[in-house]
């Protein structure tokens, strides 16, 4: 298949029409907006809403990020990479590994965390199911 040609039917459904340069462009431009959402959020919410939206769009992000780096990717699988990496990071957050590169990294801390919060395994599978069904439906 060429980079021009377009996507055939998958287990997720029927195919987008969109060649793999354009799903990458989209990805981006996702990614760019969900980045947008993320700070909006935080910037006129508090407490749970902030908490718990953030944590859908981190696996919203990563869900973009799948289709930036690999956009022949199928939705469900790009949403189960994505939630396995959220789902990754916050049990890594039971060890005193992120606590530590936080630390030491503000960079680290907003990518890993540094607190394990079991709800947060809740809304990362919410940002993933989202991804999922906005592209499965694109």
């Amino acid at each position: 298949m060429t980079s021009s040609s377009t996507e055939a039917a998958g287990p997720d459904g029927p195919a987008t029409g969109r060649t793999p340069a354009r799903r990458r462009l989209v990805a981006v431009v996702a990614a760019l907006v969900i980045v947008g959402a993320g700070l909006a959020l935080r910037s006129v919410a508090v407490g749970e809403v902030a908490k718990y939206g953030g944590d859908a769009l981190y696996t919203l992000l990563l869900f973009a990020l799948v289709l930036v780096a690999a956009p022949r990717t199928a939705p469900a699988k790009a949403a189960a990479v994505a939630l396995a990496v959220s789902w990754g990071v916050e049990l890594l957050q039971l060890t005193d590994v992120p606590a530590h590169l936080a630390r030491r990294s503000t960079a680290a801390r907003l990518v890993l965390g540094t607190t394990f919060n079991a709800p947060d395994l809740f809304w990362y599978a919410v940002g993933a199911a989202v991804g999922w069904a906005v592209v499965r439906r694109a």
